[in-house]
């Protein structure tokens, strides 16, 4: 009876950890095709942007690209899976500044803001990534 009762109540407390998927986010930046079109009117922003183009001189952005739409897909409650490496090995040696992320947070705000996303829906993506800040600057 013990082990019957003890089977139940781990079966239950799985069952709680379970939470339902929340993809609303996701949903409301446009699914996968969204994300991409905002994640390159971002990348085309920074382009264009003197404070900040320095840093992606070097850089695969056929890459960066990809990765980023995995990262905000995921962020965003999507069913990706990001593959790319973690924000610390990825800036490693960047040395980038508070002015330098917040810049890039413009630039993702204009692509956004392009793209017609509500800003309940961008304040609750960039709430998500906001967490990566300690994780780039100053690497």
């Amino acid at each position: 009876m013990r082990m019957l009762l003890l089977l139940l109540v781990l079966n239950l407390a799985a069952c709680a950890q379970r939470a339902p998927h929340d993809d609303g986010l996701y949903q409301a930046l446009g699914g996968r095709p969204g994300i991409t079109r905002i994640v390159e009117g971002m990348l085309l922003n920074i382009a264009g942007d003197p404070r900040i183009v320095r840093h992606f001189a070097a850089v695969d952005i056929v890459r960066l690209r990809d990765k980023l739409v995995e990262q905000f897909c995921v962020e965003a409650g999507g069913p990706c899976t990001y593959s790319g490496a973690s924000m610390e090995e990825s800036h490693k040696g960047q040395q980038l500044t508070p002015s330098d992320f917040n810049a890039l947070v413009e630039n993702l705000q204009d692509a956004m803001d392009a793209q017609g996303v509500p800003v309940p829906a961008q304040n609750r993506l960039l709430a998500r990534l906001a967490p990566m800040r300690g994780q780039v600057i100053g690497r």
